[in-house]
């Protein structure tokens, strides 16, 4: 995960340099669609493993089904909140 954090960071600055230099609109565009096609691909790594660690395989002391329904709530708030 820190890997591809690491990527979309390189992107960004990528797009900020495009920026800098004036490049053409459709290519800034372009490299800031890439920059969120790999964000989302890091939420859905991070939301798969909140699944399987938090959910399917509940710490001690979650074991009670509303204490998890609440954790799913919680994953689905916070997914309410992007774009």
């Amino acid at each position: 995960m820190i890997q591809r954090l690491r990527r979309i960071e390189g992107q960004l600055r990528g797009v900020q340099s495009m920026l800098s230099e004036g490049r053409d609109c459709q290519e800034i565009l372009q490299q800031l669609s890439a920059v969120r096609s790999a964000v989302q691909s890091a939420m859905l790594v991070t939301m798969q493993n909140y699944i399987s660690e938090c959910l399917l395989e509940p710490a001690e002391g979650l074991n009670d089904r509303s204490q998890r329904e609440k954790l799913a709530a919680d994953l689905l708030q916070v997914l309410g909140r992007t774009p």
